[in-house]
């Protein structure tokens, strides 16, 4: 199966990808051994995806769970154990607030692909994915709460899991739209796109590393460990 997908969203993508990763590599304060596991990650699922792996979506179990299974694994042992929550106290949250504007180039790719009729109208702005706010806000909460530190820590918060919850109606109505055998949207115009190279890299990297920065944002937030 031989999908055509437009030039500029495919590279677009790719730097949204790497420079999620920067982020994120800053946040860890520079840490090779964080950078060394993320490339891996992404070098390892961008060769089984460019082998038509994830086309086949009928299989049981389904192979999608090797896509979204081992970095959710990844996060829990991570706050399940105490080496894991000495690790996320160390991330820098101001860094991570700002890695959150890769969430507009997202969703600006999102819409080309609509445009090219790989994934549903559902998944962009122009229909029930408001995530582009959490990118554009990202910013202003950066700048406002980091560094003038003009608005409270609560708020802050608050910022944090309304974003978690616009993170969460996306990738529900994502998951939902693919042609999996649980499907229940867009069957017109199915989300296809998510098992393709580059953009396997969404569900397998850049929306794991945006969770996983709300996810500490609110533990340090109700903690007061922040910088």
């Amino acid at each position: 199966m031989t999908i055509v997908f437009p030039p500029y969203a495919m590279v677009t993508f790719i730097l949204t990808t790497l420079l999620s990763l920067f982020f994120f590599y800053k946040a860890a304060n520079d840490s090779k051994i964080t950078l060394l596991i993320l490339s891996g990650w992404l070098i390892v699922q961008g060769s089984i995806a460019s082998t038509g792996f994830y086309i086949e979506t009928y299989t049981l179990p389904p192979r999608f769970l090797l896509l979204i299974g081992p970095p959710l694994l990844f996060i829990g042992i991570l706050f399940s154990t105490a080496r894991g929550r000495k690790y996320i106290d160390g991330l820098n949250l101001k860094t991570l607030t700002l890695l959150h504007v890769v969430r507009i180039p997202v969703e600006i790719v999102l819409l080309w692909l609509y445009m090219a009729g790989k994934v549903p109208q559902l998944m962009t702005f122009e229909g029930r994915n408001f995530d582009i706010l959490s990118g554009i806000t990202a910013p202003l909460i950066w700048y406002f709460g980091f560094v003038t530190k003009k608005i409270s820590p609560s708020l802050i918060l608050l910022w944090n899991v309304i974003c978690l919850g616009l993170l969460l109606n996306i990738v529900v109505n994502a998951v939902l739209s693919a042609p999996f055998a649980f499907q229940q949207f867009a069957f017109d115009q199915p989300n296809v796109a998510v098992l393709f190279f580059p953009f396997i890299w969404l569900p397998c990297v850049i929306v794991p590393l945006v969770l996983f920065s709300h996810l500490v944002a609110i533990r340090k937030l109700r903690t007061g460990t922040i910088e």
